[in-house]
């Protein structure tokens, strides 16, 4: 047990939101090989009925497999993240006790579309993921996620050329609606993105740990009727930091 005088020190939650295809796991797994030689960390994947996303991080090898830990929330997932945070908070709260003392938990919600976020009473920081196969115009449309999100990432820059989209046109359209909050335009081929999400990590980080990073909650998901007429405050999915 702690000195009582020694203040317990509380793992950095980071949420890892966006739409399905985005590129959530393979963001995590890419942080993951990033920061685990130096840092204690800890990975809490969301699926309805499955833990795909954890058995591919476990099998991608990126942590010890006990490390990842797959919430299987029986409903929309974004649910799980936002208005019922239980299954998940028991999950974090069983890897911190687990392998204390942990640096990093890294929360993956279960595929989304642009108006899912976390509750911060869950995680301390979100990143929101879209990505350049979404389409350009993505980040001009808005939503809680892209423009509120304490991170936007661009994902997939590399295959820009592939699906006609001009990453520098589609960065400015996020950076414009973000209000000077941090966008980072990523590919996990170019060093140099890879580099600045690691540094934006980081310093979460340290503002954690020095008490400046006050969690904030980038806004309810939009409100939708189902076929029954109940009306519920999530939405079902169907389908600046610049690194340049």
């Amino acid at each position: 047990m702690p000195d009582q005088l020694t203040p317990v020190r509380r793992t950095l939650r980071i949420g890892v939101c966006g739409p399905v295809g985005t590129g959530k796991s393979s963001l995590i797994a890419l942080l993951c090989r990033e920061l685990a030689a130096d840092w204690q960390l800890g990975v809490v994947t969301n699926d309805i009925y499955t833990d795909e996303d954890a058995r591919f991080l476990r099998s991608a090898g990126v942590l010890d497999a006990d490390r990842i830990r797959a919430v299987e929330t029986g409903a929309c997932p974004h649910t799980a993240i936002r208005d019922d945070i239980t299954a998940n908070l028991l999950a974090v709260e069983e890897l911190e006790e687990d392998f204390a003392p942990l640096d990093i938990v890294l929360v993956e919600s279960g595929g989304d579309n642009l108006t899912a976020t976390f509750s911060p009473a869950l995680v301390d920081t979100q990143i929101f993921l879209i990505d350049v196969a979404g389409g350009g115009d993505v980040a001009r449309k808005g939503g809680p996620g892209i423009t509120r999100a304490d991170l936007l990432v661009v994902n997939k820059t590399d295959l820009a050329p592939h699906v006609g989209v001009d990453v520098d046109t589609m960065e400015a359209d996020a950076v414009a609606v973000r209000d000077g909050r941090p966008v980072i335009a990523l590919s996990r081929n170019d060093p140099f993105s890879i580099a600045a999400i690691k540094h934006w990590v980081l310093r979460q980080l340290a503002e954690h740990r020095s008490g400046d990073l006050i969690p904030a909650d980038p806004g309810p998901m939009a409100p939708h009727s189902h076929a029954d007429g109940t009306v519920h405050a999530h939405a079902h999915t169907h389908g600046h930091e610049h690194a340049h």
